[in-house]
């Protein structure tokens, strides 16, 4: 009788290691892979276009806004100091585009000011952003 009593009291477990290394695995795969997305950190309000093609390679978003600030990853920056800033994010993530999110009130001197500094950090896929009528 001893042997079926002392059977009851021994309890199944579950060796969770497996899993936890799965999930830590997992975690690391997508940590790596993922795509950082630098976003303007101001809203802006783009022209309309008929012809507009969305760019979902994106990653870097330089937004200029209606008083001509330049935008990019949530902090103003000077017009002279924008290629150094897009040179950094590009180190980062050299495959990415970088779409100028310019608002409709925004002088064209600014966006063109903001393209040429862009082009001029070696960026070659430049767009412009704009809402679908």
């Amino acid at each position: 009788m001893s042997k079926s009593s002392r059977g009851q009291q021994e309890e199944a477990q579950i060796d969770m290691t497996p899993m936890l290394d799965v999930v830590f695995i997992m975690l690391i795969f997508f940590i790596t892979t993922a795509s950082f997305v630098r976003e303007a950190g101001i809203e802006v309000q783009s022209p309309e276009a008929n012809m507009a093609i969305k760019k979902p390679e994106a990653n870097v978003f330089v937004a200029v806004g209606a008083d001509n600030k330049i935008w990019v990853d949530k902090r103003q920056v000077e017009a002279p100091v924008l290629r150094q800033v897009i040179e950094s994010l590009r180190a980062e993530n050299p495959g990415g585009a970088v779409v100028i999110q310019a608002d409709k009130q925004s002088d064209v001197g600014t966006v063109i000011a903001a393209l040429d500094a862009i082009k001029a950090a070696g960026v070659e896929d430049v767009s412009v952003a704009t809402e679908v009528e």
